[in-house]
């Protein structure tokens, strides 16, 4: 499962790096391998639509809201040491405290997780991948791409992909099963992210003139904004307004 996924990274960025566009507009917009990322985001598309779609309606469908939100829930938890870890390198004692305590309370009074007591109780979530870790060191987000199956995931997210894995203590822990747990794991996990934005995608789908551009727009917005932990952006960035 791994080894297909490192697979995946390594061909992608071939991939983008084998067609890189001269157009003025694609290289002020960071994305200079354009053409290709075009193409692999409308065979994502074509894939969400066929197959990652209908599944996720007929989750939402077939599950009620509760169940749902405990897989949901659950999914959370299990990443909750590799937010501990990104915590802790980015010198966020506090925040990291906030994670040690969600993940004792859902762990145990929350029953493995599935009941987010945490948050009754008003201890904050939040979430930390490498990505954002490097972001908060100053590393650059690199030449915007586009992964088959993935998504959007310059250099610096996909290397904080990579460092993820080996962070998770699940990676290390070997059992009769373990590969198809780690497979139905991912499954779900991306099951759950597109079922509970179902609706916002449709609405991006049907209000841009540009899908592309706009979902190009959007995650940097969202990754930029995590690096800072949603406080506002008093640098003066050169990352392109939409």
């Amino acid at each position: 499962m791994r080894k297909q996924f490192f697979g995946l990274i390594v061909l992608a960025a071939v991939a983008a790096g084998c067609t890189a566009s001269k157009d003025p507009a694609a290289i002020a917009q960071n994305d200079p391998y354009e053409p290709t990322n075009r193409a692999i985001f409308d065979f994502n598309s074509k894939v969400d639509r066929y197959a990652a779609k209908p599944i996720a309606k007929f989750y939402n469908h077939a599950l009620p809201q509760s169940a749902r939100t405990g897989v949901h829930n659950f999914l959370t938890n299990l990443g909750k040491p590799v937010t501990f870890g990104n915590d802790i390198l980015q010198g966020e004692g506090e925040r990291a405290g906030e994670t040690v305590a969600r993940f004792t309370v859902n762990t145990t009074l929350g029953v493995a997780g599935l009941v987010d007591v945490a948050s009754m109780i008003g201890i904050p979530e939040h979430d930390e991948d490498f990505g954002q870790t490097l972001g908060v060191w100053g590393v650059g987000e690199g030449p915007y791409l586009v992964v088959p199956f993935m998504g959007p995931n310059p250099p610096r997210d996909l290397a904080g992909n990579v460092v993820d894995i080996f962070m998770d203590p699940t990676t290390y822990i070997k059992f009769h099963g373990s590969d198809t747990w780690y497979a139905v794991r991912s499954g779900v996990s991306i099951l759950d992210l597109r079922a509970r934005n179902i609706d916002t995608l449709d609405q991006i789908e049907r209000t841009s003139i540009d899908v592309y551009a706009t979902t190009r727009s959007l995650y940097r917005q969202y990754r930029n904004s995590e690096i800072r932990n949603g406080k506002p952006d008093t640098s003066d960035s050169d990352t392109p307004d939409f």
